[in-house]
């Protein structure tokens, strides 16, 4: 359902377009378990149906979300001039489809186009140096003129100056362009100050949102945010950033997906730059210029040459196709503590079909929080 009641996909039909967003947005699916009843059920539409009768063996009652709100919000995307993009959409970005649980679907504004442009994210701090801004600018033109994506989100500081850098004249004319990631819903900006901005990126570029509209970015949705942004990436350019700030979120997020590391070293005398420095120091390549940045992603296969990473996190175990396997008995196995899902099935001995039924069972019922790395404890 591609804006105007298009189908995403030749295969996906108007109604079960409808029904995936009703079952996503329904109480306590996520991701996770989206993609698990999509494959258990088949169709979004029989899902939903399941929906009250798995949360009952997992001792709540529960209520999908209404399908008229659910016609509405698709209402209010197509007035935005959006549309939705699906998971198996052709138009659905390839290295983000690539990363572990991506978005099952985001709306967007713009020229689907941009998505498929090989994509570089340049992030960094709100509060910028003079010099920073500079960089992320000339960064973000030189990077359009040669034809990529660049990937930020809208914030004050650095991501302002990056999107600005690549909506520059000069710099369209290269084919590329600039996609905003933010984490409201279409219909929200947030800095005030950038909403100029954000018009030109709906005119010129892309911009994309998990949220749907009407939703205000609140704290908890900026790591889903810079998760959008590290997997649309092949490589994430930090340019200024403090320790323990979003943008090293974001190059951690990236590192776990596989993707390269850059970032530009700047004084120890400044916190603005120790971020950057550290990520360098930890194997993240440095880079002074465009060029470096441009041969690091155009030669990048898969396999980055920084030797910054995150261990990877354990891959949940996946029922794969549908079975008609019990739930398994784990509710002993939970605590409060976070536990890797495999654990659960070397554990309990039961099919991973089985563990997976009975933690979307305990999930839907508001008693399973899922936490990073595959890990899920009671909530």
């Amino acid at each position: 359902m591609a804006g105007g009641g298009e189908t995403a996909v030749p295969s996906l039909s108007s109604d079960e377009a409808l029904a995936r967003l009703r079952l996503l947005r329904s109480p306590n699916v996520g991701p996770v378990s989206y993609y698990q009843l999509l494959r258990r059920f088949g169709t979004a539409a029989a899902a939903i149906e399941a929906l009250p009768g798995l949360a009952a063996r997992g001792g709540a009652p529960y209520r999908p979300a209404e399908a008229p709100r659910i016609a509405a919000e698709a209402a209010k995307v197509r007035a935005l001039g959006g549309r939705y993009l699906f998971h198996d959409s052709p138009q659905y970005p390839a290295l983000l489809a690539q990363t572990d649980t991506p978005p099952p679907i985001l709306t967007m504004q713009g020229d689907a186009a941009l998505l498929a442009r090989p994509a570089v994210a340049l992030v960094g701090a709100r509060n910028a140096s003079a010099g920073a801004m500079r960089l992320a600018r000339e960064f973000g033109a030189a990077l359009a003129a040669a034809g990529f994506a660049v990937v930020s989100g809208l914030a004050r500081g650095v991501d302002a100056a990056a999107h600005k850098g690549a909506l520059l004249p000069g710099a369209a004319a290269g084919g590329g362009g600039t996609i905003g990631v933010i984490a409201g819903g279409l219909d929200s900006v947030y800095p005030p100050e950038n909403a100029d901005l954000q018009a030109q990126i709906v005119a010129q570029g892309v911009l994309l949102a998990e949220m749907p509209p009407g939703t205000e970015p609140q704290a908890r949705h900026f790591p889903r945010r810079n998760r959008i942004i590290a997997g649309l990436c092949a490589g994430t350019v930090v340019v200024e950033a403090a320790p323990k700030s979003g943008s090293l979120i974001t190059a951690r997020l990236a590192a776990e997906a596989g993707r390269e590391i850059m970032a530009i070293p700047g004084s120890p005398l400044d916190t603005r730059s120790q971020g950057c420095n550290q990520l360098i120091r930890e194997g993240a390549i440095l880079v002074q210029g465009p060029a470096d940045v441009i041969e690091l992603v155009e030669s990048f296969t898969g396999t980055p040459r920084s030797t910054f990473h995150e261990p990877p996190a354990p891959a949940a175990f996946d029922s794969g196709a549908a079975t008609n396997d019990d739930p398994a008995d784990i509710i002993a196995l939970l605590g409060t503590a976070p536990v890797p899902v495999d654990e659960l099935v070397r554990l309990s001995g039961a099919p991973a079909g089985s563990v997976q039924l009975a933690l979307i069972e305990l999930e839907l019922a508001g008693r399973l929080v899922r936490h990073a790395g595959g890990r899920v404890s009671l909530a």
